[in-house]
């Protein structure tokens, strides 16, 4: 990674007006509650609850026409090539026009969210080249960063008591939000069977108190709210990727494959990327060579020579997340040129709740419950929410790389 440039340079990604008052570290108020206690019925999360709620609240924005997409037609990739060579760490990726969005594959079951409701209609999107992160980074990479800066990332900052009036004082706890696996089968209808709030849980402590980082420097570093990946990206001299940036550079020049490497899930029976298998919550085999996380880059690149592009952790993206932001670009007709999101969030869901754009999927992720590892799905996650499950990657702007590129 190219995280020896210390020139700062703004980051293109939109802030809310005034960050949000009581949403904090993958927790909420349920309506009227004034107790932090009340905070465990709605922990947010990188991996969306399929409740029947939120599936009735997105049809009302997303009308069934909405199920009328458009279709695949062939990338059209930039040819020029870059005036630098590429950062250490990252990729030129050439950009170019694309078709944008996914389909149902065949197989798609109705279990919970339908993982392409909200990546419809495809619709067609240029965008300029750019370098990016060949991986998540690193627990390394980030502990140079705060090393370098003295960062404290939101899930190490305690509560404040008056972003929480009247909760007591012992309740106010820095941590963060750790997949915790029940002992047994369980119906998927309360994801507060499988995730927890654990107070010391932060990008030190991956699964809480008595978890640490020995032996695993090169896994990707989670617990990572927007904030956190932002603050990284400025002082590495680079910046979030839009989410047409991340769809075009994780597809790989290929179109309309459900998946970063094409058409198969798993192509000759081999495993190419990090997800769950077995039961999903309580048992995951690890039949893909890793239960839970992995290190960067276990299976094959894609195309463009991107790493964990599918699975492992979700990353972060800079746009604002809107389940009909794809309908607003398709009903203005022609091709969208480097669109970087609507100018602010909307989740029919927790509509108070400013959201970003996540992509990629994760190591939870199984047709059982979740399918975002296929490619030109959606996630969304709270601003100052990070879990065990969700890191970032960073892209430079030609003329930036430019700009940092070290003397000959």
């Amino acid at each position: 990674m190219g995280t020896t440039a210390k020139t700062r340079t703004s980051s293109r990604a939109r802030r809310p007006a005034k960050p949000p008052r009581w949403p904090l570290r993958g927790l909420g108020f349920v309506a009227g509650a004034l107790a932090l206690a009340a905070l465990a019925l709605t922990w947010r999360y990188a991996l969306r609850l399929p409740s029947t709620a939120r599936v009735d609240a997105a049809s009302a924005v997303i009308p069934p026409s909405f199920d009328q997409v458009g279709k695949f037609l062939p990338t059209l990739p930039n040819h020029s090539l870059p005036q630098t060579r590429a950062p250490k760490g990252m990729v030129w990726i050439s950009g170019g026009e694309f078709s944008m969005g996914a389909n149902d594959p065949p197989d798609m079951n109705n279990v919970g969210m339908k993982a392409t409701l909200d990546a419809r209609p495809i619709h067609r999107v240029y965008v300029d080249g750019f370098f990016m992160d060949r991986t998540d980074v690193t627990n390394a990479e980030f502990a140079e960063f705060v090393k370098a800066t003295g960062y404290v990332t939101i899930a190490e900052r305690p509560p404040r008591a008056e972003d929480f009036p009247g909760a007591p004082a012992q309740n106010l706890v820095a941590g963060s939000v750790v997949f915790s696996p029940p002992g047994h089968p369980v119906l998927l209808n309360n994801h507060l069977q499988w995730w927890s709030y654990i107070g010391g849980a932060n990008w030190r402590h991956p699964l809480g108190p008595g978890s640490n980082l020995k032996g695993k420097e090169a896994y990707p570093a989670v617990h990572i709210a927007y904030a956190d990946a932002e603050a990284y990206a400025h002082w590495a001299g680079k910046r979030l990727p839009t989410e047409a940036e991340w769809e075009f550079a994780a597809r790989g020049g290929l179109s309309g494959q459900p998946f970063v490497w094409g058409d198969s899930f798993r192509p000759n029976g081999k495993w190419m990327a990090n997800t769950h298998q077995g039961h999903f919550p309580d048992k995951d085999t690890g039949d893909d060579g890793f239960a839970g996380i992995a290190p960067v880059a276990q299976y094959p690149p894609n195309g463009y020579g991107l790493y964990d592009m599918a699975g492992n952790v979700w990353q972060w993206t800079s746009d604002w997340y809107r389940p009909d932001y794809y309908r607003q670009l398709a009903s203005a007709g022609g091709v969208a040129r480097n669109p970087r999101g609507p100018d602010s969030s909307f989740d029919p869901g927790e509509p108070n709740q400013p959201k970003k754009v996540h992509r990629g999927g994760s190591y939870l992720c199984t047709d059982q419950y979740c399918s975002r590892y296929i490619v030109g799905t959606r996630g969304k996650g709270e601003v100052s929410t990070g879990t065990n499950h969700l890191g970032f990657r960073c892209v430079q702007d030609a003329t930036a790389a430019r700009r940092t590129a070290p003397l000959p």
